[in-house]
């Protein structure tokens, strides 16, 4: 699906020059410019928005225009005049103000004209940006944990002509696809044997923390709420259950540095009941530094374990927030070779404050955007049309993408 359209910039958006100054990590494109033959619509110019369209403008592995879209005008100048500090690709980058009201819609002319909208914006509002795609025939991506808007999004997608891939982050996103990749490596070097347990763990973690919550916010402090007080989802013997967020830590050393984790909402995605008939155990935890969740804990033991709000008040007034993160991702898988004895793969990977263009990213945006980036990348590169969870994701072409290996590492894919 290739579409051309142009149209004059947006007042915000000033005309840049024909070459593209790439980071070290990329390679330099041809100095002749060249009309984009894919035109993307971000939906959300906040810290993960307004990162994936720096990462789009700067990568030569997808040449697109960019719309950059948010209701709020200043947030929406403001990330624009960030993105062409960052880059010389201007010409490729325009702005629009979404409505605020309900009962208006985004100007229909634009969407007919674009190929991808990749949601940023809350959860809440996935199923109205999902309803645009319908509508105008563009492939839709996403990065919200939330799971009833998820669980409406599938319904919606049934039968579509497009694309519709959902929870495509990093946790949600990332850390199931490396999930399915590891199953796939078992199976290559072990067989069909059943496998027992696939332990996923990430964490957004400063590169410094102190006492006595050992934490600083990184990304979104009611994201970081949610996660604490919302169900946990599971494979446990077998079978699916919901079970309470920060009911069982365990400590890991990674790479020699000692961390805590705990189950939290949201990052396992479907894989519970993808690989059901696979794999016996399949959890997802979240990485934090040694007697933070002490610290969680003893605040919540004062108020309601469903009050999401206040716990994010209280984190708000006690914990800072920082420019300077690490990504930790974990993953780790355990089952019988065809002798009966265990077996084990894990991976961990690492990922700091990357380079991009002008500005240096925060891990955690990279991170979280390369992966929405790349799924932008594979449907307009492909084929795929309806529901596209992570588990149904081709986890070599994923993994291996160079928009997704840039920022995460290149593994030993089967």
């Amino acid at each position: 699906m290739c579409k051309f359209f142009w149209r004059k910039p947006h007042p915000l958006c000033s005309a840049g020059t024909a070459e593209s100054n790439f980071a070290a990590s990329y390679h330099k494109l041809s100095d002749i410019y060249e009309p984009m033959s894919h035109h993307i619509f971000i939906a959300g110019a906040g810290g993960i928005g307004r990162a994936a369209a720096l990462m789009i403008l700067e990568s030569p592995h997808l040449q697109a225009k960019v719309t950059l879209g948010d209701a709020d005008p200043q947030a929406l100048a403001d990330a624009i005049a960030w993105v062409q500090s960052g880059t010389v690709a201007h010409r490729d980058l325009e702005a629009y103000e979404m409505p605020r009201a309900a009962d208006e819609k985004i100007d229909g002319a634009l969407l007919d004209h674009c190929d991808v909208l990749l949601d940023c914006l809350p959860g809440a509002l996935a199923p109205t940006m999902a309803q645009y795609c319908l509508d105008h025939s563009m492939h839709y991506a996403n990065l919200t944990e939330y799971v009833a808007e998820t669980e409406q999004i599938m319904k919606m997608a049934e039968g579509a002509e497009t694309a519709f891939i959902l929870q495509t982050g990093l946790a949600p996103g990332y850390i199931d696809v490396l999930g399915m990749q590891l199953v796939k490596q078992f199976r290559a070097r072990h067989g069909d044997g059943k496998i027992d347990h696939l332990r996923l763990r990430v964490g957004a973690l400063s590169q410094n923390a102190r006492s006595p919550h050992y934490y600083s916010f990184t990304w979104s402090p009611i994201g970081v709420a949610t996660e604490y007080v919302k169900q946990s989802v599971i494979l446990a013997d077998g079978k699916v259950e919901r079970i309470p967020s920060l009911s069982e830590r365990e400590d890991l050393i990674l790479n020699g540095t000692a961390y805590e984790a705990d189950y939290t909402s949201g990052g396992i995605a479907d894989l519970p009941e993808a690989l059901a008939d696979d794999v016996n155990n399949i959890n997802y935890k979240t990485i934090r530094y040694p007697g933070h969740y002490d610290w969680v804990k003893n605040r919540i033991a004062g108020s309601s374990q469903e009050d999401i709000d206040q716990l994010e008040d209280d984190m708000l007034a006690n914990i800072p927030t920082v420019e300077n993160d690490v990504v930790i991702v974990y993953g780790e898988l355990e089952g019988k070779d065809a002798q009966g004895r265990l077996q084990g793969i894990n991976e961990t990977i690492t990922v700091m404050p990357k380079r991009i263009g002008d500005h240096v990213l925060r891990a955690i945006q990279t991170t979280t955007a390369a992966p929405l980036i790349a799924c932008a990348a594979l449907v307009l590169e492909g084929n795929m049309k309806g529901l596209v969870t992570q588990s149904q994701l081709d986890s070599r072409a994923f993994l291996s993408h160079p928009i997704v290996s840039d920022i995460y590492g290149d593994l030993d894919l089967v």
